[in-house]
């Protein structure tokens, strides 16, 4: 049950960092009446995790790397916290 949850989570976050990245591309105004609230909480959900990554590495040539290390770092850290839960 627990690994159930955990697991989740962790799949939550890689869908939320994956949803900005595709946001990103798009460009859809978080001002618009049914988007904006989707894209505020995304936006609000990654924010803590991707800003720290963010500020050690700034972007490269106009691109941002910061979700390819967040995501790196979140399966690292998911197949380490769920083979202690095995």
């Amino acid at each position: 049950m627990l690994f159930s949850v955990v697991n989740f989570i962790f799949n939550f976050f890689i869908i939320m960092i994956f949803a900005r990245v595709i946001l990103s591309w798009v460009r859809v105004s978080p001002y618009h009446p049914t988007w904006g609230p989707i894209i505020n909480f995304i936006y609000q959900v990654t924010e803590p995790i991707m800003a720290p990554v963010r500020n050690i590495m700034p972007p490269m040539g106009g691109f941002d790397f910061s979700p390819i290390i967040v995501l790196l770092g979140l399966d690292f850290l998911r197949r380490i916290v769920l083979s202690f839960l095995i």
